[in-house]
Parts: C-alpha cells; structure tokens; sequence
C-alpha cells in the first residue's frame, strides 16, 4: 500500500515539474496533498514549523555567503589571472595548455561552490585562448566539462552544504572530506590528457617560446590571489579555527579585497553580486522549504520507513545498494539539478544508508560524485548546456566529447569504494 502511494505521490509531482511548477511550490504541494489524503492530520501548522526551521537553520547561513563570494569572483579577473599563472608551467607537459582548463577548474572550484560557475567562468577565459593556438575542439570542451563538474565537489560546495543540512552531517567535515576526492577526480582528468595527447602528438600544437624559471615565477605571481583565498577558507576550517559560516564570511571579506585590488569592484558590480546570490539563494531557500515540509509529510504517511524495510528486504549488499543508487541518480540527474535531487532523496535514502552501514559522511561525497557525472549526462546536464550557450555547438556533440570524464569519474566512485579513507582520513585529522 505505502509503495503505491509513494508512486502516485512521485507521479504527481513529476506532472507538477514537467507542467513548469517551481520546484519548492511542488513540493509543498505533493506534502499537502499527502496528508490531507493519508493522514488525519492537517497540513497547516506542519507546513509552518517545518519551513520555518529549515529556513532558521545556523548552518545553512553558510550557503548564501558562499553563493556571494562566488558571484564576486565572478566579476573579477581572478580566472583570466589563474590561466597567465598556470600557462607557463605546462609548456613542457603532454597536453600543454589542455591541462589549464583542469587546474584552473580545480582551483577556481575551490572558491567558487558552483559547477556551472566554474565551467562558465573558466571557459570564457581558456576557449578562445586555445581555439586561436590550435587546440583541438573535442579536447577543449571535453575538458571543460568534466573538470567544470568539480566546482560540486572541491569545497566550498553549495550542493554540500545542502547535504550536510539534508543529513544533518557536519559541513566542515564534508568540504575537508571532499578535498582528496577532487584531488583524485583532476589527476585522472590530467593523466587521460596526458595519455591522449601522447597517442594524438600531431593534433596538440608545438610549445611557444619557453619561458625561463625566473620567468614562470614572476607569472605565478598572479596566482596569489586565489591561493591566498584558497588558504584562508580552507584553511579556516580544517584548523578548527572556524566553522563552515564563519569560513564562508572569511571568504565574501577575501573576495571583496580581491575585487578591489583588481579595481572590478564599484557600486554596480557590487550590487549585481548581492542580487545574483540573493535570488539564486531563495530559489535554493523555497526547495529547501518544500523539502523540509514534504519530508514531515512523507513521515507522517510512514513512507521512509516502509521505504526503507523494503529495500532492506531486497537482501542487497552493500556494494549492490550503492551501485542501484549510484545509477538512480544519474538517471534523476538528467532530469533535474543536483540540489533538487539531494532534498528530494534524503529524506527517504537516508535510513535505509544508515541501515546498510554506511557512513552518511562517505555517502555525501558518493553523491556528489555521482550527481557530477548527470552534470555532463543529456538531455539536462547543465554544464552541457554551459557549453552549448559558450559556443553554440549541439548538446549531443558537447556530450561525446565529455564521455571519457564520465568514465573516469565512474572509476573514482570505484576507488571511493574501495578506499574510504579517500574521505574519511582528512576529516578525522581536523581539529576540534
């Protein structure tokens, strides 16, 4: 009975969300119309305290902070300065300047929360860069794709944030956790170009002039920023010296300095980057709202427990359990954003993770992995559509390139299983 309601219940709301409702408002309405029709309580004061908790919520202060910092950084040169610091340095590595798109991902991830900031962003810089020197297209894009995807996973990440709160699992124990995986993640990317470029030498264009070793660190001096700010967020953290939102207002103070050294920071730009967090936040605000409510709904009907138990009954290992999941979401994930699939799976997945012996610290960073892979998977990745919006070429194509980081990121969910101290190492040497 309870897996048939949960099916009418998920039919629905797929009718709400295909028929262009706002995802919060859907949600809401999928948990009145639960219990209105399945319990005999009414929905009213439920709705009030669930949304006015998950809105009052310490920790989800971090969240809009880390949605301004990135829309700041946005509006600076900090990606144009990370590619004059970086080119200098891979003359000499096969792939050459392919490899700037990776760590230049890599780090502008690490101060940006954002996939689709990170592809957006970067690719602006390097696309044309590496069009004009004679990169090929395939590598270009394929790379920014798939390294775009790591703005998920290196902290800070807003869609961690949104998971620590989902889960109630410490955020700082989720960014410092998800600091090796990304490491992992962007050396696999860098070792396939390496490995390609060594099988296509001819179609990788011959080194510029070289440069001399005094004068790769004069251009690494417009890393500084970026690294000093890199430092300052996670290094907050990981020391004990400040929680997740205190990291988070360390980084807005960071950006603002930046800006204003850049002399990219006026009035007008200041006021685009408040008011881009601000609607990006509520829209986050109102799923999380909807979720909060749904998910004392779904409890009331008793949905996550029998949930639960029937996928227990299922007998699957562990492994097996993960694997079911792993392809759940990027199924979901090609249908909607990774926020909206983590608040609308949690609070039915949880117990049953919990159940399996799962670590929900580990888990968080399996789902963002996994939910990085729909990132680049048609018809709705989003960093797909990135790309499409950058240089016009069809999803399909853009997707095809992107197939060999799908992979790889497949292999790194893997070694995520196989080696959870992967995760779980850094986190259990924080202090405090």
């Amino acid at each position: 009975m309870e897996l048939t309601i949960a099916a009418l219940l998920i039919g629905l709301m797929l009718v709400l969300l295909a028929g262009g409702v706002w995802i919060g408002l859907a949600l809401m309405a999928i948990g009145i119309l639960g219990m209105l029709g399945f319990t005999p309580r009414p929905p009213g004061d439920g709705m009030a305290v669930a949304i006015w908790g998950a809105g009052s919520s310490w920790t989800l202060t971090a969240l809009p902070l880390f949605l301004w910092m990135g829309e700041i950084l946005f509006r600076t040169k900090l990606s144009e300065d990370m590619f004059k610091g970086l080119a200098p340095w891979l003359e000499r590595l096969p792939g050459r300047l392919l490899h700037t798109n990776i760590i230049g991902c890599t780090l502008f991830a690490a101060v940006s929360g954002s996939s689709a900031a990170t592809c957006a962003t970067i690719g602006k810089i390097s696309m044309p860069e590496l069009t004009r020197r004679g990169y090929p297209e395939s590598m270009i894009l394929g790379t920014l794709a798939g390294a775009g995807t790591l703005g998920l996973l290196i902290p800070p990440s807003i869609i961690m944030i949104v998971y620590g709160v989902s889960a109630d699992v410490s955020i700082s124990k989720l960014f410092v956790g998800g600091v090796l995986p990304g490491i992992l993640l962007a050396s696999l990317f860098m070792g396939w170009v390496i490995l390609w470029s060594l099988l296509n030498s001819k179609r990788i264009p011959p080194a510029d002039l070289k440069t001399s070793l005094l004068e790769k660190f004069s251009a690494s001096r417009n890393l500084i920023p970026v690294v000093l700010l890199i430092g300052g967020v996670l290094g907050s953290i990981y020391s004990g010296i400040a929680t997740a939102t205190e990291a988070a207002a360390i980084g807005v103070i960071g950006s603002l300095i930046i800006a204003a050294s850049q002399k990219s920071l006026s009035k007008a730009s200041f006021i685009a980057a408040l008011m881009g967090a601000t609607r990006l936040y509520c829209m986050i605000a109102l799923i999380l709202g909807g979720s909060a409510f749904l998910t004392l709904a779904m409890g009331y009907m008793g949905l996550p427990r029998h949930l639960a138990e029937w996928i227990g009954s299922l007998g699957l290992s562990p492994a097996m359990l993960l694997l079911a999941l792993a392809v759940f979401y990027i199924l979901l994930g090609c249908f909607l954003d990774g926020i909206s699939i983590v608040v609308l799976t949690m609070a039915v997945l949880l117990p049953t993770i919990q159940s399996a012996g799962i670590d929900p610290l580990w888990f968080g960073i399996f789902v963002v992995v996994v939910v990085e892979m729909a990132q680049i998977t048609p018809p709705v990745g989003f960093n797909l559509f990135v790309l499409q919006g950058l240089t016009g070429r069809q999803i399909t194509t853009i997707a095809r390139y992107a197939i060999p980081y799908f992979l790889l990121m497949a292999l790194a969910v893997v070694l995520l299983y196989v080696f959870p101290g992967l995760v779980t190492w850094l986190p259990g040497k924080m202090i405090g």
